[in-house]
């Protein structure tokens, strides 16, 4: 079992930065594949960044050269920084955390992006 717990969200002007964060419990953080995801009202929930256990990332098209994923095996965290935001960057980021078939997502933290 993993147990996720995001932090950093909140309301930024466009063009501005926000670091989001995850601290993961549990189990052996390592191991995992993590990734943040985001859902937008009226909308289904994307894929933003992902990270594997080695350290290979990607990232979907609408984010590329804006955010930035990286991990923290020692710390048990991943992180998103999150610059250049843009109104529709505006959801709830979720967190993932993802070995094999198993998957373990966080609560939630709001990013709202608007003057």
């Amino acid at each position: 079992q993993v147990q996720l717990v995001e932090s950093g969200g909140g309301l930024v002007q466009p063009g501005g930065s926000l670091r989001l964060s995850c601290a993961a419990s549990g189990s052996i953080f390592s191991i995992y594949a993590m990734g943040w995801y985001r859902q937008a009202p009226g909308k289904q929930r994307e894929l933003v960044a992902a990270i594997s256990s080695g350290g290979i990332t990607n990232y979907a098209d609408s984010v590329k050269g804006r955010f930035t994923i990286s991990r923290d095996n020692a710390k048990k965290t991943v992180y998103l920084q999150m610059s250049s935001l843009k109104p529709e960057d505006t959801a709830v980021y979720y967190c993932n955390a993802r070995r094999g078939i198993q998957t373990f997502w966080g609560q939630g933290t709001q990013v709202t992006v608007s003057s």
